[in-house]
């Protein structure tokens, strides 16, 4: 998985959703398993984005979402891995631009492979551009999707009743529901 340019890497798109974590596991058994370099990207936009801080009066300077954005990758990688780290050599990039465009740019090299979460299921999952979906259309190298974990999906539907104030049965909570 080398194409001449160095270590074969496993780019991972990483926001810290549960979609991303999973992402970023997959990636580092795919980087453990080919001998990879893990690079853990984290794509930002100042808020509003482009557009609108290019025409904002009294912003806060693009250094400073640069650095927020370090900040929340450091803790992501904190929150997955620990001090302990992923145990394959990685490196974690801030890159500014929408999260699809930063990731295929990213994994640039056709020996690259590039690992993403497949993004939300149900009715709210059109009301968003597709990361997934600009990535395997633009891609240069293969795309590995990680789908969301049957847990994501029973806690949100376990949230929903909760902010609802349904009544949640404890036995619901455990396999099977027994």
């Amino acid at each position: 998985m080398d194409s001449g340019g160095g270590r074969a890497r496993a780019v991972v798109g990483v926001s810290g959703s549960p979609g991303s974590l999973a992402a970023l596991h997959r990636a580092v058994r795919e980087a453990r398993r080919t001998d990879a370099e893990l690079l853990a990207v984290l794509a930002w936009e100042p808020p509003g984005g482009e557009l609108a801080h290019g025409r904002a009066m009294f912003t806060p300077s693009v250094a400073d979402f640069r650095r927020a954005a370090a900040d929340r990758l450091l803790t992501v990688l904190d929150a997955a891995f620990g001090e302990a780290g992923p145990g394959v050599p990685f490196q974690g990039l801030v890159v500014r631009g929408t999260a699809g465009r930063a990731l295929v740019e990213t994994a640039d090299r056709p020996d690259d492979l590039l690992v993403v979460g497949a993004g939300p299921r149900g009715p709210l999952r059109g009301l968003f551009p597709s990361v997934t979906r600009y990535c395997v259309t633009h891609a240069a190298c293969p795309v590995l999707t990680v789908p969301p974990s049957p847990l994501e999906g029973e806690l949100a539907s376990l949230h929903r009743r909760n902010s609802l104030r349904l009544t949640v049965d404890a036995r619901e909570l455990t396999e099977g529901g027994a």
